[in-house]
């Protein structure tokens, strides 16, 4: 088996699943505001600002959410096979992988959040905290803008 780097699986897959641009789905909630968002960050990067009634499932119990028999199911969630499903992450890079993951779970209308949240952000589209308050787009792309050590370039 031939390793791949993170880029590189994303890259992989994304002729595999569908992505809808920030504004896009901006239009589909206008018209279907019951649209299930799942935010696969994790707790605290959901506290900092996340989309208006999204979902939080952590990339790392996703699965475990999206079917019965699990402490993390979500009802919700394992019944919306057959209904829209967006995956937001921060970038768009943890939403495509697990966009694949869902279709191979048999989830037939779900999507990643190309651009993520930061995408989100730059086209000025709302994000609320963990209190239900609308947060500053700038002190957002801060939030957002996570420095890479170094020592983590390798």
């Amino acid at each position: 088996m031939t390793q791949k780097t993170y880029r590189a699986l994303v890259v992989e897959l994304l002729p595999h699943i569908k992505e809808i641009l920030p504004w896009d789905l901006e239009e589909m909630l206008a018209a279907n505001p019951d649209i299930m968002i799942i935010d696969i960050r994790e707790p605290d990067e959901f506290a900092q600002g996340a989309i208006k009634n999204s979902i939080l499932v952590p990339r790392g119990i996703l699965e475990g959410a999206c079917d019965w028999g699990y402490s993390d199911t979500i009802p919700e969630l394992v019944r919306a096979r057959d209904k829209p499903v967006i995956l937001a992450c921060r970038s768009g890079n943890r939403s495509a992988l697990a966009a694949f993951t869902l279709q191979l779970m048999g989830y037939q209308a779900v999507y990643s959040l190309k651009m993520g949240i930061r995408g989100w952000n730059d086209y000025e589209l709302p994000l609320y905290d963990a209190e239900g308050n609308q947060v500053d787009v700038d002190e957002m792309e801060e939030a957002l803008d996570l420095p890479v050590s170094a020592e983590q370039m390798g």
